[in-house]
């Protein structure tokens, strides 16, 4: 690794940490700003029990000394409070406890889009404006038209509830089945876009002519110089889907009733469990501008032409 490259990444990693900075910043006062509070929907709740409350969790003290604690917790500890809601649990563990589902998820959703996107790109890109190309087109385009609830929906009642050969909840390995297919679709829809696109444009490329006129045999075009040199958008796109994936979809586990980070970021916004909001949006927001670091570095793993500044 150059100085250059090394320069470039420490920047990024800069980068990134004023970005999580100021997600933490703009979520946790505006978070505040909104009328409410956190105990108000509790029962019968007297004012001296919500001071008491409050009292409890520091939520008595000025909004910018809270901030201030907060910083220094997640600094200092990486300790995000306990959860006002689910009491006693901290937060930490709440998010812990999802994860292991939703990465399990977004991960086999990744996957399976990223696999199945690349081959029908690379088949739509090398049978253009063939039939198999179009039906691809079609279908991809239906995919990524389709909100997620609505596919969702469609297949729960379809393999659930009319076959009833898969679960219809997403506690079980089985039941896993249906939400992984759900959150791929869009995902691959996109990517097999994105590859056809760019393959395109690679096949019409000087070098690849010259590379035919030299007799050099098509699958060595097609996986050694079209195929590599057509994925730079896909990474670029990969990065961030990953990250968004991998955290579930909150959407798609609510339907499918996944025990993962989805279902307590729901509760904790219809709750106002100012912790694990805050909680379940710093992991959010730090997996996503990681990808985007990992997606920038990969360029050059592709493609060395690429120079980092």
């Amino acid at each position: 690794m150059n100085s250059k490259t090394l320069m470039y990444i420490l920047k990024r990693i800069a980068l990134a940490v004023l970005t999580v900075w100021v997600v933490i910043t703009v979520t946790f006062f505006v978070m505040r700003a909104v009328p409410g509070g956190p105990f108000l929907g509790e029962k019968a709740i007297t004012p001296e029990a919500q001071a008491a409350l409050e009292a409890k969790y520091g939520l008595d003290k000025p909004v910018f000394e809270q901030y201030l604690t907060y910083l220094k917790d997640i600094v200092t500890k990486f300790d995000f409070g306990p959860s006002l809601k689910l009491r006693g649990r901290d937060v930490i563990d709440i998010i812990g406890d999802g994860m292991k589902v939703s990465a399990k998820l977004g991960l086999m959703a990744a996957g399976i889009a990223l696999v199945t996107g690349v081959v029908l790109g690379a088949v739509a890109a090398l049978r253009r404006n063939k039939l198999i190309d179009k039906v691809i087109m079609v279908i991809t385009t239906a995919f990524i038209s389709m909100p997620s609830f609505i596919m969702g929906t469609f297949l729960l009642l379809l393999f659930a509830l009319e076959w009833a050969i898969l679960p219809a909840n997403g506690e079980t390995a089985a039941g896993l089945i249906l939400p992984v297919f759900t959150l791929s679709l869009s995902p691959m829809a996109n990517i097999t876009r994105l590859t056809r696109s760019s393959m395109l444009d690679v096949l019409g490329q000087d070098y690849i002519r010259t590379a035919r006129a030299k007799g050099v045999s098509q699958v060595k075009i097609i996986f050694g110089h079209a195929l590599k040199n057509s994925l730079i958008p896909v990474i670029t796109y990969f990065g961030p889907m990953l990250a968004y994936v991998v955290t579930g979809s909150l959407v798609v586990e609510q339907i499918f009733a996944v025990p993962g980070i989805g279902r307590y970021f729901v509760s904790s916004i219809t709750g106002r469990d100012y912790p694990l909001i805050m909680g379940t949006t710093i992991v959010l927001a730090s997996l996503i501008v990681i990808m985007n670091l990992i997606s920038d570095i990969m360029y050059k793993v592709v493609d060395p032409r690429i120079t980092l500044e």
